[in-house]
């Protein structure tokens, strides 16, 4: 089996697919890699290191496996051969036009947001290593962009209290936030609609916000609310954030815009010098004075909505990443080091787009046939 590593292209997107360490590991399993040139520099990862662990550099696009980070553009998913196989992230349920195109060029891809979120797929789910990356950074930028101290100082000066952080949502990237703000010294608040995780935001030394609303959905995330109860958070929530410094946004809805947490009201009513750091800019926002990728000032309130955080700490997601991917390269391999896709395998068919010219996810060619 020969697995292929192109250069990321999507603009700011800084990420490579594999690393070293996994090539050589790969190396040592019998497999074949070829890394295009310059595929690792934004990641100050030098073509050396690549042909040191024993990576050819050349054309990836000819390999039986092409791995990447973002979605293909279309003219990537051309040079792909007819009988390739794609890793990477796809969008199947944001980018119809893609899928589409993966499954008339006959490509089999595998979406690695698709991976089923079953243990022993933990080695395999990227989303979680990513958002690890982004909830920490977002920590980082709450701390950058405000106008107090995120711990208590004690000086001569007189006592400077901690700063209040509440983190709207307790999945992977909100658990780190609220790590990483508590290790800062801030004083923590998690809230999720999904009551089961208010042990894990205690376990970090955070207080629990109980507003009194359950959504606990289908595989770890929350299901969509219904009118009233999106009401009935919205009241609850514009009241009590209005009484930290910084809040930090990380509720998403696979396949489905940002839901609004934090109203205009909310903003107007937090103390001036406060910070909103979104990380649903990508879906719209989870604010919604929120602009993506931009950090605007509104009432005296500071609201940053990054893009891509994990790829503006490019070395450290781009390990997680690959080591994500080699787990589920490790599921391809047959007993001979060749290519052998067992689809009777719940990961391999869960995490599978398209095959044999058609797609396959269902959540994904609904999109398409939303789209058409």
């Amino acid at each position: 089996m020969t697995v292929g590593v192109p250069k990321e292209r999507t603009p700011g997107e800084r990420r490579v697919a594999l690393v070293p360490d996994v090539v050589r590991r790969l190396r040592g399993k019998g497999v074949d890699v070829v890394v295009e040139p310059g595929a690792g520099e934004r990641a100050l990862i030098p073509d050396r290191l690549f042909e040191e662990a024993g990576a050819a550099l050349g054309d990836p696009w000819s390999a039986d496996v092409v791995v990447t980070v973002a979605p293909p553009s279309a003219e990537e998913i051309g040079r792909l051969r007819s009988d390739a196989v794609l890793v990477g992230f796809l969008a199947p349920l944001t980018s119809p036009e893609s899928t589409r195109a993966l499954a008339e060029a006959g490509v089999t891809a595998f979406a690695m947001e698709s991976i089923p979120r079953i243990s022993r797929a933990q080695a395999m789910d990227a989303l979680s290593s990513q958002s690890n990356v982004a909830g920490y950074k977002a920590a980082l930028l709450g701390a950058e962009y405000a106008t107090r101290f995120y711990p208590m100082l004690m000086t001569a000066a007189g006592t400077i209290p901690p700063a209040k952080v509440l983190v709207l949502g307790a999945g992977v990237a909100g658990l780190q936030a609220l790590a990483t703000a508590r290790r800062l010294g801030a004083q923590t608040t998690g809230y999720d609609v999904r009551p089961e995780v208010a042990e894990q935001v205690q376990s970090l030394g955070a207080q629990w916000l109980d507003l009194g609303i359950e959504a606990a959905g289908e595989g770890g995330y929350a299901r969509q609310l219904t009118d009233e109860e999106r009401a009935q958070q919205q009241r609850a929530l514009t009241e009590a954030i209005k009484g930290f410094d910084v809040v930090i946004t990380t509720a998403l809805v696979p396949g489905r815009p940002a839901p609004k947490l934090v109203t205009a009201e909310a903003v107007q009513g937090m103390k001036p010098g406060s910070v909103i750091v979104d990380l649903a800019g990508e879906t719209g926002g989870n604010c919604e004075l929120t602009v993506p990728g931009e950090v605007t000032v509104t009432h005296d309130v500071t609201i940053v909505s990054p893009l891509n955080l994990p790829a503006t700490m490019p070395e450290h997601s781009s390990q997680l990443y690959a080591r994500n991917v080699l787990a589920l390269l490790e599921l391809f391999l047959g007993d001979d080091g060749g290519l052998e896709l067992d689809f009777d395998d719940e990961v391999v068919a869960g995490a599978c787009v398209t095959r044999g010219g058609e797609i396959v996810h269902a959540q994904a060619k609904a999109t398409v046939e939303a789209a058409a």
